[in-house]
């Protein structure tokens, strides 16, 4: 009995659930709300990225022990995992991103690869790729794996348009919604079913981390200010109703083995538009890319030739500024970003708050300072790597210290005076 329980090849009823509007919408909840568990637990709860990962890691062996075990597909045991490899392909990119300084260009290419390569294998040990036909238990290690670098491809490429192109999330949401809406149209003209999913499942990572955001930032920022526990619990609820809905009227479970076979029929035809989609999105993309960062290498002002441009200043090898106060003319050092003063602002006001008891308020304005720099990623990095690097971690301080569930007075404030010097 243990053997075959073992066995990868014994056939099991379809482990995955019909590909519905349920579906996609239970996907892009699952998408959100794992990228706003995943910065709750790194800043609220101050786990850090390192420990966010490890808590995750276990939670996600944990749930795929029991999916696996299972011999038919549960609603709840299915897309609890989904949830918790959203999150942790998120914490794959974040790690290669922060912890190990890999540009987000690289992860794209890293993950792109080894998704072709997963898809490669899986092709040619079972002759299909199509969700439909999860029945063995091999069938289902490959479509997790796959699962796991989908997230994770679409982590990289989603912050790559929205952080390092300074695209912003919205705009990167709105492309990645045509690029979606393309891909359908196409699937209803002819495009292969298998190949049309695994497009749109990519994409929908993007998707819903822009739906998500836009959600939860302030009004400032052009959000529609939730805040990430308000959109969270909204998302939870919908994710808690539509899967409580499949569980009782399985309206997503896969009929029989004939629609498995009709499903496996109209994967012909998949490889040369395989090829061909690919070939678009990389001639498509690699000259997008190239366009945006010429744009904005020509955006880049050096502070230096800035400074130099004021009359009656003087460069002795630093970027300085001059700036008018009635009464005198004061030369102030800038930092190697340029003019910081609009960040300076936030923080200043923050720690004013919190001088003033307003705790909640603080939190609230510090809002204002993480969008505002993942607005001007784009724009500053490419002027000094190294001081963009150090003021970026002591933004991630103060937010994890005014975010934290008990916040610390003396902590956030000794974080927040870190911030300003670094600014200065």
């Amino acid at each position: 009995m243990t053997s075959k329980i073992l066995t990868p090849n014994r056939q099991l009823l379809n482990k995955v659930p019909e590909v519905t509007i349920y579906f996609w919408i239970v996907k892009v909840l699952c998408t959100t709300v794992g990228e706003s568990a995943a910065d709750f637990l790194n800043v609220n709860l101050n786990f850090g990225l390192t420990g966010v990962s490890i808590v995750t890691g276990v939670l996600l062996v944990v749930t795929l022990i029991f999916q696996f075990s299972a011999n038919r597909y549960i609603p709840s045991r299915y897309w609890l995992a989904v949830a918790l490899v959203s999150v942790f392909g998120t914490l794959v990119t974040d790690n290669l991103t922060d912890s190990v300084g890999l540009p987000l260009e690289a992860s794209t290419l890293i993950f792109g690869v080894l998704l072709a390569l997963t898809f490669l294998v899986w092709y040619r040990t079972e002759n299909t790729l199509s969700i439909h036909s999860i029945f063995t238990r091999r069938r289902e290690a490959f479509y997790w794996l796959t699962i796991l670098f989908t997230f994770a491809l679409g982590t990289a490429t989603g912050d790559l348009m929205a952080e390092v192109l300074g695209l912003g999330y919205l705009v990167t949401g709105i492309i990645v919604a045509s690029l979606i809406t393309i891909t359908a149209l196409a699937w209803r003209f002819g495009l292969n079913s298998v190949l049309a999913f695994w497009v749109i499942y990519i994409l929908t990572r993007p998707l819903g981390a822009s739906i998500g955001d836009f959600l939860s930032q302030p009004s400032s920022q052009g959000g529609l200010g939730l805040g990430a526990t308000v959109t969270s619990l909204i998302f939870v609820v919908g994710i808690l109703g539509i899967v409580t809905y499949l569980a009782v009227t399985k309206a997503d479970v896969i009929p029989s083995d004939a629609a498995i076979d009709r499903h496996a029929a109209t994967e012909r035809g998949g490889l040369w538009q395989t090829v061909a989609v690919v070939a678009l999105v990389l001639i498509a993309g690699g000259a997008g890319y190239s366009l945006r960062k010429s744009s904005l290498q020509a955006d880049t002002s050096d502070p230096a030739a800035a400074a130099q441009s004021v009359p009656g200043v003087s460069q002795t090898g630093s970027s300085t500024a001059l700036r008018s106060i009635p009464g005198e003319i004061q030369i102030t050092q800038l930092s190697p970003l340029g003019d910081l003063s609009s960040f300076r602002t936030i923080t200043q006001d923050t720690l004013n708050l919190l001088n003033g008891g307003d705790q909640s308020g603080a939190t609230a304005r510090v809002d204002d300072l993480e969008a505002g720099w993942d607005n001007a990623e784009a724009r500053l990095k490419p002027k000094d790597k190294a001081a963009w690097t150090e003021i970026d971690g002591k933004i991630d301080t103060v937010l994890r210290a005014l975010r934290a569930t008990s916040p610390n007075p003396n902590s956030e404030k000794t974080a927040l005076t870190a911030l300003l010097a670094a600014l200065g």
